[in-house]
């Protein structure tokens, strides 16, 4: 009888699922420190944030009903990463102007689809079929066509809430008769004809108002296009007020709390010889934790349901104005918002603010924060955070923002009084020893966070941190 002893004949060795006795013995001989991780970053962000109690696990943005219909320009709703046109705003398309049936506004809404474009895209060819009308959400397109002595020639430049393509809508012969190029990274709607035709044909009061187009009626709103409140001032005597009452929106944002977690594994073994004179579980849970709070910070920053970059609103966006960041550009971002308490930056992106800085012959201060000397830029310091992408092009991004439910501003979302809670909102739960000795801990921490107005939070985008040539 023989024995296969081939390679291919042996039973694979089982995966490790815990940390090895050989490792355990790391800690339990010699004077040693204790176990250090790279990951471990400042974590600025979570450091700042004011964290608010989410009883409940949501918690919700109430704010003042906001639309501006009659500028213009079409306004849109943002959900994280997912763009939607607000109904009523389509009223500023010509064919639709004093239509006001709500539920064809709602099914035409409906119909959009959103398409994220990048820098250099061509989005609509010159001489090619017009099939849909295109609304821009965010970002810069140029229109291109040809002169009368053949060369390129510049129609127009169009940013957030113009759109182009509207007779494509109407007209089947329609042909682009200029070419649209992305300037920069951007969202837009696209409604295509033949959607529209379907919703045209089983609304008879659309195709009434089609065939004869009506002035919208005047709106009053105030500056911020929030709904206005009716007041008088400087009257005398028995003048009749206006009554007034503050419009709410009737679907308000609700943010959810997110949850990062990971099952803990050590063997009994270890935990029981090689506790001296470091405690291994307790070794072990740090550096679990510390993993999943820098998840936790990179969530913040660049989840697309709730992350700050995902969720900034489009009218508190820029663009640098040469690429690199100067002092104009952090000045621009500045004089959006009233009481930024910081600027946030990945640390790249703070260096090449000191290089633009240290070639106008400017010195940034320096301010104490939590005990320790940060830069800053008329007393608004500026924070490093590793969370914050660096594009192929070496583009970054740099985030303001105020703090605070009484600022109205953005704040952190936990959840306290978890069960077997080890720190505020995270906890750490006993599953048990399985076949193999070995001991599990379920480790979980729940969070979001929310921006309690628009202009709360503003970026400064496609920020230049590649270094130029001397």
């Amino acid at each position: 009888m023989t024995t296969d002893t081939s390679p291919e004949a042996q039973p694979a060795a089982p995966q490790q699922s815990s940390l090895s006795t050989a490792a355990a013995r790391n800690l339990a001989s010699t004077t040693k420190s204790a176990p250090q991780m790279q990951e471990i970053t400042s974590r600025w962000l979570l450091r700042m944030l004011p964290w608010v109690e989410t009883k409940g696990g949501t918690y919700r943005v109430n704010r003042r009903l906001s639309y501006t219909v009659g500028d213009g320009r079409i306004e849109f709703i943002q959900n994280g990463g997912d763009v939607r046109v607000i109904p009523r705003e389509l009223g500023e398309l010509a064919l639709l102007r004093g239509f006001e049936n709500e539920e064809v506004l709602t099914a035409l809404a409906g119909r959009c689809v959103q398409r994220d474009f990048r820098a250099g895209e061509v989005l609509v060819e010159r001489g090619s079929p017009a099939e849909r009308i295109h609304l821009i959400a965010h970002g810069r397109v140029s229109q291109t066509s040809v002169g009368k002595y053949g060369d390129e020639v510049a129609v127009a430049v169009l940013a957030d809430g113009d759109r182009f393509g509207e007779n494509a809508l109407l007209d089947a012969d329609a042909a682009w008769d200029y070419t649209a190029t992305a300037e920069t990274p951007g969202t837009l709607l696209t409604l295509s004809r033949a959607d529209f035709a379907s919703v045209l044909a089983a609304a008879p009061d659309l195709q009434a108002h089609i065939r004869e187009f009506s002035s919208l009626p005047q709106q009053r709103q105030n500056k911020h296009g929030e709904a206005e409140i009716a007041l008088s001032a400087g009257h005398t005597g028995e003048a009749e007020l206006p009554g007034a009452f503050v419009d709410y929106e009737l679907k308000p944002r609700e943010y959810e709390l997110s949850i990062a977690q990971t099952v803990l594994r050590i063997h009994t073994r270890v935990a029981d010889l090689y506790n001296g004179p470091h405690n291994q579980t307790e070794e072990q849970l740090r550096l679990t934790i510390e993993a999943l709070r820098e998840r936790q910070e990179y969530e913040l920053v660049n989840n697309r349901e709730f992350g700050l970059l995902h969720n900034a609103d489009f009218k508190q966006r820029i663009q640098t104005h040469s690429g690199p960041p100067t002092p104009d550009d952090l000045d621009e971002l500045l004089c959006r918002r009233r009481g930024t308490k910081f600027f946030l930056a990945h640390p790249k992106t703070i260096a090449a603010i000191g290089r633009e800085f240290n070639s106008r012959g400017l010195y940034p201060d320096h301010v104490d924060v939590g005990g320790q000397q940060v830069p800053a830029w008329r007393g608004v310091p500026i924070l490093p955070c590793n969370k914050i992408p660096i594009s192929k092009e070496n583009t970054s991004s740099i985030v303001a923002m105020r703090t605070g439910e009484d600022n109205q501003g953005v704040i952190g979302l936990r959840q306290t009084g978890l069960p077997e809670e080890y720190e505020p909102g995270l906890s750490v739960r006993f599953m048990g020893i399985d076949e193999r000795s070995i001991i599990s801990y379920l480790v979980s921490t729940y969070y979001s966070a929310a921006i309690l107005v628009p202009d709360a939070l503003g970026v400064l985008e496609n920020v230049q941190i590649a270094r130029g040539r001397d």
